[in-house]
């Protein structure tokens, strides 16, 4: 192939790749898409392997985020062209991570006319050496990691013992065997017995034992089952801080209240009180007296402000014995702005409401409901496993209030839902996941959706959720032993091409 037929090859395998997530979920594209990359890489220079990883990283990212741009226009405020050239920026930006992935695939395995061992070792180790360093830049991106996709097929039996990157890293060792096979089927001088061996046993092995996994609970019941009801009353994101449809947004949560009979626990999403709640004391007074009425607890999504006049993100319980969780990992130019002066440049054209809060405190008491401990989440924070850690094991379950509806009807509410199911996984809670617009969820400690509402609906979820106590292997050991391994095999593959 000349270098553009390899290029444009590239970057169809990465606008691929995104159908291997939700809401498509043909998890067999997470090994495919990658495998097809590195079967483009022998005889390139350093130059050619970079520019192939930036092609498949265009292509991944500029499909699988595409709902950025609509994030910019129909709810940033931002002009269309504008709004184009922030989210180009953006994509070529994190393109860089695939690009980089390939330069050191390249330097660990050298310039050679045909796949190697040695190349598989540094693909798997590049890709989520680099795959978790994108999870830290700038307070972080995890969108789209490979482990991800896998909430849908036989390797997430893996996800309670290695987490997303090490599922990840299971599903690049079967994509570079079989680049690798085909690699050794296309040249009839090479024999190819070996690789495809490897390939169908490693397949059988990890299948096989993924499939098992799955069956294996790691955490187990603790106490009664709680009676929980969630809200989405999909108020619009355009029509959310204007202050004349207040009164009638909190109308609606309370008559979707009402609604759901008598409940252990009520959830509203995130933000759906627009405004600081201590200033609305009348509304706050109604929601105690339902509270001791009903004998039931309240979450509801809200801002709050201190003493010194900083402005948070928060999960505010009612009765205030119930506690509360500020939002401590901050969405970057959505709730805080860095790089403040330059974003300045573009006042009205870019209008972002409640975008310079304040970061919750990392150790912040959980929030306690009918005796039982809430692992607390807001939207953002469900991405991040580090996040959800903080709360384990005392939480009996997992609560997420987001606001998707910056998203739209996009692929994005999807991805976010996955997410989610993914930090069940790992941590064996159940999960519940609250919106604004959708998708509001019910998830049991296997990852599945049991119950939902979606995008652009309004209504209610009514539920039980049972409490669980103990620990996954991956709560122990987080992500730590898959980046050390990640680096060692990028020194075996340099160690192999030095021989």
């Amino acid at each position: 192939m000349s270098l553009r037929l390899r290029l444009l090859t590239a970057l169809i395998a990465g606008a691929l790749l995104p159908l291997a997530f939700a809401p498509v979920g043909f998890w067999p594209l997470s090994i495919l898409s990658p495998a097809l990359l590195l079967l483009l890489l022998p005889g390139l220079s350093l130059r050619g392997a970079i520019g192939l990883g930036f092609a498949y990283g265009l292509g991944q990212f500029g499909v699988g985020v595409s709902w950025l741009y609509e994030s910019f226009t129909l709810f940033g405020g931002a002009v269309a062209p504008l709004a184009a050239l922030i989210t180009g920026l953006f994509v070529a930006a994190i393109s860089i991570y695939p690009a980089l992935t390939m330069a050191l695939v390249r330097l660990s395995s050298g310039e050679t006319e045909h796949l190697l061992p040695r190349h598989v070792l540094a693909f798997a180790g590049s890709w989520i050496f680099l795959e978790w360093l994108r999870g830290w830049v700038f307070s972080g991106f995890p969108w789209l990691d490979l482990g991800i996709a896998q909430t849908a097929g036989p390797l997430s039996g893996f996800l309670p013992i290695v987490g997303e990157y090490g599922v990840g890293m299971i599903a690049l060792v079967l994509a570079g065997l079989l680049a690798l096979s085909a690699d050794h089927l296309f040249d009839s001088s090479r024999k190819c017995f070996k690789p495809i061996s490897a390939l169908i046993i490693s397949l059988v092995l990890f299948l096989g034992v993924g499939h098992f996994l799955a069956k294996v609970q790691w955490t187990h019941p603790s106490g009664k089952p709680l009676s929980v009801g969630l809200a989405q009353a999909n108020v619009p994101q355009m029509q959310k801080f204007d202050p004349a449809f207040l009164t009638k947004t909190l109308q609606t949560y309370v008559t979707l209240t009402e609604e759901m009979g008598h409940v252990d626990l009520v959830i509203w999403p995130e933000t759906a009180i627009p405004d600081v709640l201590d200033d609305l004391d009348w509304f706050k007074k109604r929601l105690q007296a339902r509270a001791a009425q009903q004998h039931q607890d309240f979450l509801v999504g809200t801002f709050t402000q201190d003493k010194s006049g900083h402005y948070f993100n928060s999960l505010v319980g009612i009765p205030e014995t119930v506690g509360q969780h500020s939002k401590v990992h901050l969405v970057p130019f959505g709730e805080y702005m860095p790089l403040r002066p330059i974003i300045n440049l573009f006042a009205g054209l870019i209008d972002i409401p409640m975008s310079d809060l304040t970061p919750g405190s990392v150790d912040q008491p959980l929030p306690e409901v009918q005796g039982v401990k809430v692992g607390a989440s807001i939207c953002y924070e469900a991405d991040f496993a580090r996040d959800i850690r903080h709360s384990l094991p005392q939480a009996g379950f997992l609560v997420n209030v987001s606001n998707d509806s910056w998203f739209g009807n996009s692929l994005a509410p999807h991805q976010n839902l996955q997410m989610a199911q993914v930090r069940a996984l790992e941590f064996g809670r159940p999960m519940i996941r609250a919106t604004n617009t959708g998708i509001s969820a019910f998830i049991n400690v296997q990852g599945q959706v049991t119950k939902r509402i979606g995008v652009d609906e309004q209504g209610i979820l009514v539920g039980s959720v049972q409490p669980y106590a103990g620990d996954t292997p991956f709560f122990r050991l987080q992500s730590w032993p898959i980046i050390v391994f990640s680096t060692l095999l990028m020194g075996l593959a340099w160690l192999g091409r030095k021989r």
